[in-house]
């Protein structure tokens, strides 16, 4: 794995911080030794993990709407960031349907937001941009997505991917290219998992909740197939990218997939059985919605551009990801200090052999 130490006394900015993949990767950073910033809206009920990190003493953390464009180009010329890592999104399929407005204007608004602000400030030499594997159409294919596969999607969520994708791009050809000390890129990770997520409508969250009560996991749709990824393995992809921009390596440039071996690419009924199984109770049923909304059934990445170009590897099966993920709820739950479990298993990724 890249030596990710020449991010020690960098200054990153993180938008999206106060999720769960900005937690996790706040915390990363913060192991690594960088000067981390943050800027996102406050933490919401259903991603705890910022404050169960005590993040809020830890970074230099900035409550902003990354919709708001001038509040956006004002922080990031006050930080001077060497590296900005974009996460924050409306990142929910489902609730897409219910407020399509919302999610266009966080995800494609508040992305140009984030893409002008780093026109304008030129101390940015790092810019990792984070969309969506449901930024492809999704053609239900049984090949993995390649990253010059076409964009779209038939929901509001995957169409704010897909677009914001092209909003890059023009930046990227436009103003980015051609500038000396910067080097930008998207990434598209698969479906992430992890200790500290409580989002609704994501499978990992709702089988924690009904093991905690001890009621059935209830599934809607157990034949859809994604590429589970413990939150580390895109960590990972993205951290690699930006070693690589800081050394103003320009082929780091453009369109990246981190996504899992294919013999990791499940159905949702075998991840809740085996969270079940790690768990050590529970059942799992089956109640199909015919009033749900379209979910894609087969979705995977092609990850072979990271792999031959970057040297990233996934180092963590689908097994180890889910019961990693399963043992951080149990140990909290037992009263481990959530930051302490982070760090450990940073750690313990960190040594895994890819």
């Amino acid at each position: 794995m890249t030596n990710f130490t020449a991010l020690a006394g960098r200054r990153v900015l993180v938008t999206g911080s106060t999720g769960f993949k900005g937690s996790w990767l706040c915390a990363w950073l913060l192991q690594l030794g960088a000067r981390v910033s943050g800027l996102a809206l406050p933490p919401k009920p259903d991603a705890p993990l910022f404050d169960q990190l005590r993040l809020s003493e830890r970074i230099d953390q900035h409550d902003l709407d990354i919709r708001d464009a001038g509040a956006v180009q004002a922080l990031v010329q006050d930080l001077k960031p060497d590296v900005i890592i974009h996460l924050a999104a409306q990142a929910l399929v489902r609730l897409s349907y219910d407020t399509p407005l919302e999610t266009f204007h966080t995800n494609v608004s508040g992305g140009i937001n984030l893409l002008e602000a780093v026109r304008l400030c030129p101390s940015v030499g790092a810019l990792v941009f984070i969309t969506s594997d449901k930024c492809y159409t999704n053609k239900e294919w049984e090949r993995g997505y390649h990253e010059a596969d076409e964009l779209g999607g038939p929901d509001p969520y995957s169409a704010s991917k897909g677009a914001v994708e092209l909003v890059f791009r023009g930046y990227l050809e436009s103003y980015f290219r051609r500038r000396d000390g910067l080097v930008a890129a998207t990434a598209r990770a698969g479906n992430v998992i992890g200790g500290g997520d409580l989002s609704p409508d994501r499978i990992v969250p709702d089988c924690i909740r009904a093991l905690r009560d001890g009621v059935p996991v209830v599934l809607r749709n157990p034949e859809a197939t994604r590429p589970w990824q413990h939150v580390l393995e895109p960590l990972s992809g993205y951290l690699t990218l930006a070693i690589r921009q800081l050394a103003d390596d320009q082929a780091a440039a453009g369109v990246w997939n981190f996504g899992p071996d294919p013999e990791n690419v499940r159905p949702v009924l075998e991840l809740a059985e085996t969270a079940v199984e790690v768990w050590g109770s529970g059942s799992v049923e089956v109640q199909r919605d015919p009033d749900a909304p379209h979910e894609a059934i087969l979705l995977m990445l092609d990850s072979s551009k990271a792999k031959e170009r970057l040297g990233w590897r996934p180092r963590w099966d689908f097994r180890t990801g889910v019961a990693e993920t399963v043992h951080w709820y149990k140990a909290v739950d037992d009263g481990a200090d959530p930051w302490d479990l982070c760090q450990a298993q940073i750690a313990s990724y960190g040594a895994a052999r890819p």
